[in-house]
């Protein structure tokens, strides 16, 4: 990374903590995986610290584990740390997502693909809307995400869905619903982390399968931040415009000019896939979102 694009970060950086640390009233919850969370799937292979801070996932021939949280959200912003499977990762997936599990559900996906070791982990985002999906996007990340932790964000309000990486826009999902595009704006979600064998699809297509050697594989979480409204069976709730309800509020309708740059960024030197370049799976024939303003 050039020096141009580091202060850019760093600007980006500062820009974005002082756009979401608007108000603390609307925050569910910062720390406690026992007590926001519960096991859906093989709590053998799910492991909790002490103090409930810091909870690691575990896949390994038996099983992969799971895990949601106890209640639905209708916008809001949650943020995640989350460090990956070290070393030889081939058919592992790591998912983060939120959703409706409805038949015609919502879905805001962020799914970590493992690789052969010495190559780069891929991030695959994907949008669910009214039941509908193939909106997937990959990019190859900028740092290791093996290495540390990382903060993956989504805001999701009544104007856009954003990704973020450690706070850096990767991806826009804006509300064309006027417009004839479904966007997830009445399903309450959950929150969802998972980590299983995707080896049918997840490495060049399933071309690599997970070396069961190398296991077990760990993927861990840490200080994540639950800033979002709770669904209570009123939507009208979540959908106003309050001093709770900050990412409801007119600056969090589009990217800021630093966002812009940063997500002009990412789309130029990291973006691998984009269903909206791929016109031969939809036979020429893309979504109409394709052809509308992301910001």
């Amino acid at each position: 990374m050039n020096n141009y694009h580091k202060l850019v970060f760093f600007i980006g950086v500062l820009t974005l903590i002082s756009l979401v640390q608007v108000s603390d009233a609307s925050v569910v919850s910062t720390g406690d995986f026992n007590k926001d969370f519960f096991v859906i799937w093989s709590p053998s292979h799910v492991n909790t610290s002490a103090d409930g801070h810091a909870r690691s996932l575990k896949l390994d021939k038996e099983s992969g584990a799971g895990f949601a949280s106890n209640q639905l959200f209708l916008f809001g912003q949650i943020d995640m740390q989350i460090k990956l499977v070290t070393g030889h990762s081939a058919g592992t997936v790591v998912a983060y997502y939120l959703t409706s599990d409805q038949p015609n559900r919502d879905e805001v996906d962020f799914e970590f693909l493992g690789n052969v070791s010495g190559q780069p982990y891929i991030l695959q985002t994907n949008v669910f809307a009214d039941g509908f999906d193939n909106r997937e996007e990959r990019i190859y990340l900028w740092f290791d995400p093996t290495e540390d932790f990382h903060t993956y964000s989504i805001l999701w309000n009544l104007h856009q869905i954003v990704f973020m990486v450690d706070w850096v826009p990767i991806r826009v999902y804006r509300n064309h619903a006027d417009k004839g595009v479904a966007f997830p704006r009445w399903q309450p979600m959950s929150i969802k982390i998972s980590l299983w064998n995707g080896d049918s699809w997840a490495t060049r297509g399933g071309k690599d399968k997970i070396d069961w050697t190398k296991g077990p594989f760990i993927a861990s979480f840490r200080n994540y931040k639950l800033d979002a409204c709770i669904w209570g069976g009123n939507a009208r709730f979540c959908r106003a415009d309050s001093t709770t309800n900050w990412w409801n509020k007119e600056r969090f309708s589009s990217l800021t000019s630093t966002q812009r740059r940063l997500f002009k960024w990412v789309r130029k030197h990291h973006l691998i896939y984009d269903y909206c370049q791929d016109n031969k799976r939809f036979q020429n024939n893309l979504p109409k979102e394709c052809f509308l303003p992301k910001y």
